[in-house]
């Protein structure tokens, strides 16, 4: 599996990243892992955007999902015509709430352009990957996923405060990308999202073999909330960035 950050801004874009949106691929396959405000124009860096094959929320929060309208623009107005529908994976009432956002009749809303399929937690086939979903602690319905594919292993955390679901999502896993927008020595609500520290701790319970901080907002000193993550896990870590490329590959037996 091939990984590329598009956004790890949380909240709301950065100034050198959009909000959440993450590219994987394998077999020729594009997953489009949220797509939060500002991720569509930095997404054309990196891939054709008609090629994109399936998109999956997380939650719908605006930071996760907003760009969605602007891609429902592209993929219906291009020159030549409409593209082919593709799937768009996402928490019940999302063809709904995306219809909401940008002013549409909910029938049919954007239905004629995404194929929506609401999840739930268990498992399915998301083109060549096999997909886990489960819920996380948010003030919103909101999920983790977890990606396999010959033998690698990916987990995303989307947005959550510490939960036990999350551990397991990520176990054992190649490569956990994991929320990271709160800091230890700030006071901050409960069940909403992770500090360093306590994403590095739910890396270590889980046994996963890399974990990649996301979620990163603005006004955090990042180097600080990596420090913090270094006092609880003690595998390779990193801070997402927007253009940043990893290639996720299973450990050799």
């Amino acid at each position: 599996m091939r990984l590329t950050i598009i956004g790890s801004s949380g909240s709301f874009p950065g100034p050198t990243s959009p909000a959440s949106c993450y590219l994987i691929e394998a077999g020729g396959f594009r997953l489009l892992l949220d797509l939060g405000n500002g991720a569509l124009g930095t997404l054309q860096r990196y891939t054709d955007i008609y090629a994109i094959d399936a998109v999956y929320l997380s939650h719908l929060h605006a930071d996760h999902c907003f760009d969605l309208c602007s891609y429902w623009v592209a993929r219906t107005f291009p020159e030549g015509g409409p593209k082919p529908r593709i799937p768009v994976y996402g928490p019940p009432g999302v063809a709904e709430r995306m219809a909401e956002a940008y002013g549409l009749d909910p029938r049919p809303g954007m239905r004629e352009t995404f194929d929506f399929r609401e999840i739930a937690p268990g498992r399915r086939g998301i083109g060549p990957f096999t997909a886990a979903f489960d819920h996380v602690n948010h003030p919103v319905e909101a999920f983790g996923i977890r990606l396999e594919h010959h033998g690698s292993s990916f987990a995303y955390s989307g947005d959550t405060g510490a939960c036990d679901e999350l551990v397991e999502l990520a176990r054992d896993t190649d490569l956990f990308l994991c929320e990271a927008s709160f800091q230890d020595h700030k006071e901050h609500p409960k069940d909403m999202h992770l500090t360093g520290s306590e994403a590095g701790e739910h890396a270590s319970r889980a046994g996963a073999r890399k974990l990649l901080l996301t979620h990163l907002v603005p006004w955090n000193d990042n180097e600080r909330t990596l420090a913090e993550a270094r006092g609880t896990y003690n595998g390779p870590l990193g801070l997402a960035q927007s253009g940043d490329v990893h290639m996720i590959t299973a450990p050799t037996r």
